[in-house]
């Protein structure tokens, strides 16, 4: 892996393409796996997962300090469930992120 996340356009690219929005019923069962996480809308999804994937912690760290990103509560699940709601999801293994209102295509 590079050392650097904001330089690796390639897998900016293939991350962006590979985003796709998801109705939460289609998640459900990754969800009881305890694999989806709920990014915050002011963060970048895209930007989100390939910081996930270069494993860096001093970002990450940060995100989930300030409540920016978490696995997904029984609360949002509920909700997402009840509102029949679509998300923008897209996968790093083992994870699927996900985030509820927009998505910023690069």
């Amino acid at each position: 892996m590079q050392t650097k996340p904001e330089k690796d356009t390639e897998l900016r690219d293939k991350v962006n393409r590979e985003t796709a929005r998801l109705p939460w019923s289609e998640l459900i069962k990754h969800f009881a796996a305890g694999t989806v996480v709920w990014v915050a809308d002011e963060l970048d999804l895209v930007d989100v997962a390939v910081r996930i994937s270069h494993d860096d912690k001093q970002n990450i760290a940060t995100w989930m300090a300030e409540g920016k990103i978490a696995k997904v509560n029984d609360q949002q699940a509920q909700t997402w469930l009840e509102t029949n709601a679509n998300l923008w999801a897209c996968v790093v293994s083992p994870f699927i992120l996900v985030q509820q209102e927009k998505r910023k295509v690069h």
